[in-house]
């Protein structure tokens, strides 16, 4: 299953047919668990949030939520790099839903409490290969540090 979704995601065929839903939902989750994992500290917390994220946008339990994040870790861990990854996701996903993710990238940067510069700057660098204009994703990240009551720097 995994290998089949790896080469549906990566093949080189310009056919810009949209994923399946559970297809590019795991692929979704494969970029969430990819920032989590940015600085080199993937916390409980990040994975109860990434849990949280994929069971609201999908209508999963959370245990369903945690073994599509079992499966977005394999997905993430062998994925080429987040360029050719988000430029299949772009090419197959409508962009009001990639506004929804770069949100969901945000919760989970922001999931441990804690600030990263290697999460922050991911997350910035997802947001332009998903066609997510700087300004929105500025916007989807004050309101995530809002909501988790985080004073923004910048």
């Amino acid at each position: 299953m995994f290998r089949n979704l790896l080469s549906r995601l990566f093949s080189d065929d310009l056919d810009p047919r949209p994923l399946a839903t559970q297809d590019a939902e795991i692929a979704i989750a494969a970029l969430l668990v990819r920032v989590a994992r940015a600085d080199n500290r993937y916390s409980s917390s990040e994975t109860h949030r990434i849990d949280q994220v994929l069971a609201a946008r999908n209508g999963l339990s959370l245990r369903e939520a945690a073994e599509r994040r079992a499966a977005a870790e394999m997905i993430e861990a062998e994925a080429p790099d987040t360029v050719r990854f988000t430029r299949h996701i772009k090419e197959r996903v409508a962009l009001e839903d990639r506004l929804g993710i770069i949100s969901a990238l945000w919760e989970v940067t922001y999931a441990d409490n804690s600030r990263s510069a290697d999460e922050e700057t991911l997350v910035r660098l997802i947001s332009g290969l998903l066609g997510v204009t700087d300004r929105d994703s500025a916007l989807a990240r004050q309101q995530v540090l809002d909501n988790l009551g985080l004073a923004s720097n910048g």
